[in-house]
Parts: C-alpha cells; sequence; structure tokens
C-alpha cells in the first residue's frame, strides 16, 4: 500500500482495484482533513438531487470501506482492522491484471516509430526527386539566360514535369475535350438541319467558338484567374477565401457560383458519356443490335458510370496517369481529324475574324437567334473545371498544356465546319435523324476509332468535373458552409483527394439525371445553364480582387467585358429551361440551400459559444474531483470538440459534466483534431491548466494520417503519466483496448437542439431545424475518429441562444385553507 500512495493521490485509487481493509495510518492520515463522516461503517449515499449512475459506472459493493472510497473518520475513532492474510496482502501490493494483456483483443497501438516503413521509404523518394531536382537546377543556371529562367520557372509556383503534365490532360481537360461530340450538332439541329447550314451561319459559329474559347478560358480562366490562387488551390470557394474580408455581401455569389457549379457536376458524366455511347449506333456492324434494344445505350452508359465512380478512392493521380496518356492521344487525334477535313480549303480559316461572328448572331438568317450563344457556351463548359482543378496538378502543367489543347480544339472545330459545307446539299444526309457532323465528316473505318475515343473522353470529362466536386466541397467545409465530411488522401499531395459522400452522392444523381432524361439529346438541353451562373458569380469575385489589389481600371474593364459576354450567354441559356435546365436549377437550388442554412446554422451556434477561463471552472472541476459521495463515471472523459482555444474551456463542455448526475472522473480531457498540410505530420500539445485531472489537447495530424483518435490518446496518457503530469490510472479488469496502465475512457460528443423557448427569428430556426437534419444525415465524427467499437456518449445540449419570458401558469382547483 506504501508504493500505490507514493503515486495515488487519496480518493483517487482506480475503481477496479481489488477490495482492501484501510490500515491505521491510512485512516491517522485522512483524519486531519476537516470533513468528516458521522457513522464510518455506513456507506455514503449519492448526492442530493442526483440519480443513480448506470450500473457499469457504479463501483463495486465495499464491504471493507477501503480509505479511498469514503471519508475519513474523526481522529477519536480507534479502527481495528483485521489482520490481512499473506495472499491478500500480496493481491494489494501486486494489483495483478486479471487477464493478461492482448491474450484475447487486438486493440489498435501506437508505435514507437512516428512514421510508417512505406511513410519512411517515400519520404526517402521525395528527398532524392528533391535532390536530383535540385542538381538539374543547378546545372540549369550556369547555361546563360534561358537556363537561369528555367531554374525560376522549375522552383516557383508555375513548376512543370513531364508527370504531372500527362496527370494534367487526364484529370483536367476531359470536359472541354467532349465539347467537339454535341457543339456543332446542337447548332445543326438550331438551324432547323444540314440543309439551313449556309456559309454565313458556319463561319459566323465558328467565329463565335473560337472567341469565346479564347476570351473566357485562355484570357480570363489561364492567364488572369489561375494566377489568383490560395495555397496553390483553384476554384471559385478559394478565389472566396482570399476576398471574403472585404465585405459579407461576396458570400452570395461564392455560394451561388459554388452550388451551381456542383449542380452542373451531376450532368456532365450523363451528357458526356452517353453522347459517345450514342456513337456506336453510327457503326453498321452495331446498328441492329440497337435497334432491337432501346435501351442499350442507356444500359452502357449506366454501367460506365457505376464503374468510373468506384475507382475514385484510388486518387486522382493513378487515375490522370492512365487518362493522361489516353487525353493526348484523343486530342491529337482531334486535330488531325480536323485538318484532314479541312484538306486544301484553309480559307474556312476566315472565320477568326470576330466580325462574322458578330454579323451572324444578330442576323436574320440566324434562325436560332439569341439562343445561338447558348449552343456557342458549350464549347468553353470545361474552363470553370480547368480552374477548379489547379489544385491537382499544379498551374505550370496546364500552362504548359493548354496550347496543345487549344489548338486541336480549334483544329477540329473547323474541319467539322469545312465538311459542313461541302454537305450542304448532300441528299444522302438530309434525312439522318440526330446527324453529328462529328462522327460523319469520318469514314466507316475511322469511325470505329472515333467511338472508342470519344467513349473515353467522355469518361475522362466526368473525371473532371467529379475531382472538381470533392475540391470545391472541402473548400466549403473549410468554410463552414457544408458538414465536415470524411475526407481521404489517396495520393502523395493533399490536393488530390477523395470524399466517399460526395462520390456516393454524385453517382447516385447521375443515375437519376440518365433515368429521366434517358439519351444525350435531351440531357444536353439541360446542360450548360446552371454554368452560366457560376462564371458571372467568378467574374464578380475576380473583379473584387483586381480592384483592392490596385489594379482598378483593369477591375473595370474585365468586369464590363466578360459580364456582357457570360449574361449574354446566361440569357440565352435560359431558352433551355422548359426543355430540361429546371432540373439543374433545381439541383442549384437544393445545394445553395444547404450552404446557406448551415451557414447560418453554423454562425448561431457560435454566437452562443462561451468560454470559462481556469479561475471559473476550476474550483467546480477540483470539488467534484475530489467528491467522494459520487461514484466515478469513468477514469477518464474525453470530450471531441472543434473548438481551437487551449486556454479556455467551453462551457458546453463543462455543463456537460455537471447536467443530470455529475460526471466525476479522475481526468477530464478536451480534445481537438486538426488536419495539417504536411502528409504525416504526428504530434500533439496539452495544456493542464496547473491541474492533474483537466487537459487540454491538441493533435495535428497529416493530411494522410489515419486518425485513430483512441490509440493516439493511449499514448497521450501514457506520456502524461511517465512524466508525473497525470495520476497513475491502474486498471487490473479486462478492457476492449487491452491497456491495464490507463483506467477506464469515455468518449462523449455533444450535439445542439433549439429550444422551444429560443428567442429566434423563424429564418434562424428553420436554418438550424436543417442543419442537424443534415447532419443527422450526413454522418458522425464517430465513425471517421474511430471511436464507434468504444461505445461513445453522444449527449443533446440546448442552444442557449435568448429565450422568451414563458408565461406563468394559474393555479386551478383545490387550493389549501390559508389559516
Amino acid at each position: 500500500m506504501v508504493q500505490d500512495e507514493q503515486h495515488e493521490p487519496k480518493g483517487d485509487r482506480p475503481a477496479d482495484v481489488k477490495n482492501a481493509t484501510a490500515k491505521p495510518s491510512d485512516v491517522k492520515s485522512a483524519a486531519a482533513k476537516p470533513a468528516q463522516t458521522p457513522n464510518p461503517s455506513a456507506k455514503p449515499a449519492p448526492a442530493a438531487g442526483t440519480s443513480r449512475p448506470a450500473a457499469q459506472h457504479e463501483p463495486q459493493p465495499q464491504s471493507e470501506h477501503p480509505a479511498w472510497d469514503r471519508k475519513p473518520a474523526p481522529q477519536t475513532a480507534k479502527p481495528q482492522p483485521a489482520k490481512p492474510t499473506a495472499a491478500r496482502s500480496k493481491a494489494d501490493v501486486t494489483d495483478t491484471a486479471v487477464l493478461p494483456r492482448g491474450n484475447f483483443t487486438n486493440a489498435p497501438k501506437v508505435s514507437r516509430r512516428v512514421l510508417t516503413k512505406e511513410e519512411r521509404a517515400e519520404l526517402t523518394k521525395q528527398k532524392e526527386q528533391q535532390r536530383k531536382e535540385a542538381e538539374r537546377l543547378a546545372k540549369a543556371q550556369s547555361r546563360g539566360p534561358i537556363g537561369r529562367w528555367w531554374a525560376r520557372l522549375q522552383s516557383g509556383p508555375d513548376k512543370v514535369t513531364f508527370g504531372m503534365a500527362i496527370v494534367a490532360l487526364g484529370v483536367v481537360y476531359g470536359d472541354i475535350g467532349t465539347s467537339p461530340l454535341y457543339t456543332a450538332q446542337t447548332f445543326l439541329s438550331g438551324q432547323g438541319g444540314l440543309a439551313n447550314a449556309s456559309e454565313e451561319a458556319v463561319y459566323g459559329m465558328l467565329s463565335l467558338v473560337f472567341w469565346s474559347i479564347t476570351l473566357i478560358t485562355t484570357v480570363k480562366y489561364v492567364f488572369i484567374a489561375m494566377r489568383i490562387d490560395n495555397k496553390g488551390e483553384g476554384g471559385i470557394f478559394a478565389l472566396y477565401s482570399l476576398i471574403r474580408r472585404y465585405g459579407t455581401w461576396l458570400t452570395i455569389p461564392a455560394m451561388l457560383g459554388g452550388a451551381a457549379f456542383l449542380a452542373d457536376s451531376v450532368l456532365t458524366p450523363a451528357v458526356s458519356i452517353s453522347s459517345a455511347v450514342e456513337g456506336l449506333k453510327t457503326i453498321p456492324l452495331m446498328e441492329p443490335l440497337f435497334r432491337e434494344n432501346e435501351n442499350l445505350t442507356l444500359m452502357i452508359t449506366v454501367v460506365i458510370i457505376v464503374v468510373l465512380f468506384s475507382v475514385q478512392s484510388r486518387g486522382t493521380e493513378s487515375i490522370g496517369k492512365v487518362f493522361g496518356s489516353l487525353v493526348l492521344v484523343w486530342f491529337g487525334f482531334l486535330a488531325v481529324v480536323g485538318i484532314v477535313n479541312i484538306g486544301g480549303d484553309w480559307g474556312i480559316l476566315a472565320a477568326l475574324n470576330p466580325v462574322y461572328g458578330v454579323k451572324f448572331l444578330f442576323s436574320p438568317h440566324n434562325a436560332a437567334g439569341i439562343a445561338l450563344m447558348g449552343t456557342v457556351f458549350l464549347s468553353t463548359t470545361g474552363a470553370e473545371a480547368l480552374y477548379s482543378d489547379m489544385g491537382h496538378v499544379g498551374r505550370g502543367n496546364i500552362y504548359f498544356t493548354w496550347p496543345f489543347i487549344k489548338i486541336a480544339l480549334v483544329f477540329n472545330y473547323f474541319g467539322q465546319g469545312a465538311w459542313i459545307l461541302r454537305n450542304q446539299h448532300n441528299p444522302e444526309l438530309v434525312d439522318v435523324p440526330g446527324l453529328n457532323p462529328f462522327f460523319q465528316m469520318m469514314t466507316p473505318e475511322v469511325r470505329y476509332v472515333a467511338v472508342i475515343l470519344s467513349v473515353t473522353a467522355g469518361i475522362i470529362a466526368s473525371q473532371a468535373l467529379i475531382t472538381g466536386a470533392f475540391t470545391m466541397v472541402s473548400e466549403a467545409t473549410g468554410l463552414n458552409w457544408m458538414p465536415h465530411l470524411q475526407v481521404r488522401y489517396p495520393a502523395r499531395t493533399r490536393g488530390q483527394l477523395y470524399i466517399p459522400t460526395i462520390n456516393f452522392v454524385l453517382c447516385a444523381a447521375t443515375l437519376i439525371v440518365l433515368g429521366i432524361f434517358k439519351d444525350s439529346e435531351h440531357i444536353s438541353a439541360a446542360y450548360g445553364l446552371a454554368l452560366t451562373i457560376t462564371m458571372i458569380t467568378t467574374t464578380v469575385l475576380l473583379a473584387v480582387y483586381l480592384w483592392h489589389d490596385g489594379k482598378r481600371v483593369g477591375a473595370i474593364v474585365f468586369t464590363v467585358i466578360f459580364l456582357a459576354i457570360q449574361v449574354m450567354f446566361f440569357v440565352a441559356s435560359m431558352a433551355k429551361f422548359l426543355h430540361g435546365g429546371w432540373f439543374t436549377l433545381l439541383l442549384t437550388v437544393a445545394i445553395l440551400i444547404i450552404m446557406y442554412t448551415w451557414n447560418e446554422g453554423t454562425k448561431l451556434e457560435r454566437a452562443q459559444r462561451r468560454h470559462m477561463a481556469p479561475k471559473d471552472c476550476l474550483p467546480a472541476l477540483e470539488r467534484l474531483h475530489g467528491d467522494f459521495r459520487i461514484p466515478y463515471f469513468a477514469d477518464n472523459i474525453v470530450y471531441l470538440t472543434s473548438d481551437p482555444d487551449m486556454k479556455r474551456l467551453d462551457t458546453d463542455i463543462f455543463f456537460s459534466i455537471f447536467a443530470d448526475h455529475p460526471k466525476r472522473a479522475r481526468a477530464w480531457w478536451a480534445v481537438s483534431v486538426q488536419t495539417t498540410d504536411e502528409p504525416f505530420t504526428r504530434e500533439y500539445s496539452v495544456e493542464n491548466f496547473g491541474t492533474n485531472y483537466l487537459f487540454r489537447v491538441r493533435i495535428r495530424l497529416g493530411f494522410k494520417v489515419n486518425q485513430s483518435i483512441p490509440a493516439y490518446l493511449h499514448q497521450i496518457m501514457h506520456d502524461l503519466s511517465r512524466s508525473g503530469e497525470l495520476p497513475q490510472q491502474k486498471s487490473i479488469y479486462p478492457k476492449v483496448d487491452a491497456d491495464p496502465q490507463i483506467g477506464t475512457i469515455r468518449y462523449v460528443l455533444i450535439h445542439k437542439a433549439l429550444m422551444p423557448e429560443s428567442k429566434i427569428s423563424s429564418r434562424g430556426a428553420l436554418s438550424l431545424q436543417i442543419k442537424y437534419a443534415i447532419r443527422h444525415v450526413a454522418g458522425s465524427p464517430v465513425k471517421w475518429f474511430g471511436l464507434a467499437p468504444y461505445n461513445p456518449l453522444i449527449e443533446t445540449q440546448p442552444l442557449f441562444v435568448s429565450t422568451w419570458r414563458v408565461p406563468g401558469l394559474v393555479r386551478v382547483g383545490n387550493r389549501p385553507v390559508v389559516k
């Protein structure tokens, strides 16, 4: 017993130690304390006003009332302890565990090493690559001005590597690379067929397409937007993070643009893959099969989409390397086919003159009217994804590959235009339903290759939007506009991420789109409308950045030019509303509601969050810690919190400890988890407030580190126990975590609920209700942090916003007679 007393304060003996008899020395030392118990032989009752804790938390009846489980007797008392037997005395001293550690459980444990073998190998490989790169740059610097320029380029954010350039082809350009599949087809449909596609119409369409790609994609996104990044990340949310300090109103365009982009991400896989698969119908060998099975195209598209979403967990780096090589072939194929169809008629390049586009747009021969701009907009639909995916592949690799992409697209569009002019009066093509110049301009032999490559390109187009959606949701989560979801980082860079919940939602929504619209012709009617909203809002945010960056004249010119073009795109795309555009707008509104209500609910919760300084909370906690009348709820109570404050205690945790039955423990822990930008960070910091029973812990984990919080907490407790900051805890009875050196642990998560008496607007109440409903569906941190096997306690606390004064009750019926 003497050995135990050196490490354990009186009253803090572990609850599961065998019963022992109080020795006279124990009573004598305890008698100096002022507290007294009238009847030392009786077990103290629970505190008044409190209910008895659950059976598993109550200590076993102590028939001999050891000194650490009761209040001391008066000094005049003369206890006569029974003389312990030799066997019992030995058990008291050794506290031997009943079940040897690790015999029946295989709980996660923490290694002494900070890095795993694979992580060390990966870091070694990265260092070796960096060393070789530094040597190459040093050699390049010694080769004159060009070498020095290249060295500066490779050591900055515009760094170019061949491997990541291939990944950029596979991840970024899929969407814009499938535009030639349906842009010219939609143009012919709007003009009333091939026979109405005059030279004026074709030249006008080609001119509008070329200058739209040049102004929207090249100038706005490549030259301007991509120079404005947030730690290497692009996209509308990253842009908003840079400028939100300039006004709260900027939240509106940022939310609206992000919601529209995510809504369009649902349609892109459907329209890209289905339009490519429908190319199989143009192959003579396949025509009878598709005539007999009308839904075959839909079935093939569904299978491809399900497989595509299933491989997302492997990461965009492995996917991008495979797709990148195929995209390289695809764009090379587009360029070659376009050049072949231009033939010797290079006069078609006259359409590069923007005058042709402007004249035809307002010409009486333009059968589509302003809706023509909606068709032209289809050629630029991948521009926003290009900006959003910048963090996945790096800005320099996009700069390096974009010229090749644009040249290939221009050649293909102009090749289709040349074919249309040559076949305008071809009687064999007059009655072809859904005539698609992209496939028709090829010979039957080449068409086989075109269909295979176009299906591949459609899959890659879907990939570009999926990865962009992952990035935008992650950024929205960082802004507290969406619930915190489990994020995985399957590759070496943080920009490449995978969100299982979003992957499932996108897959399900895409399949619903296919079920509603059936084929690409009807899907394309809805496609692009939401994306025009994203482009408009991005223009507004870019203009604000340029204005506050000191480029005020440039901001005005930029805003006037690009808003005029994109508002025209939006007005033209509104013609699609009744033909399917309603669906994307409905999705946009639904996502916008999620973002808005989550943001408003978070603001309300944070507005009521209060902190307690140590001088305010420690007296009550210290008294509860030493109150022997209340049985231990657990040896350690761990609260998981998002609160970043390390010097004060959140009132939610404080009132959770004292709510209902006070949760007495040997130590209370408030733990927050922070994800770092480095892949393999594993570190923690502790604030103990000058006590040995209250600990504020911040765990910092790299973005690739598995968040196994129970294992890390055991390590922290062992470290603090060895340093003397945490009194020793020993457990002799079996536990799931199989750690006899640490007492029992109970994890607690706190959720908030709105009280009926809360003084809050209807809008605020609705926002909170929707937020709590979304949180219920989105999942719980219990799963992300690996707490499910440890039976965590999820508490609901009232949201302490201002409350109304509730009218009192009037007593009716019999009243007592006052004498």
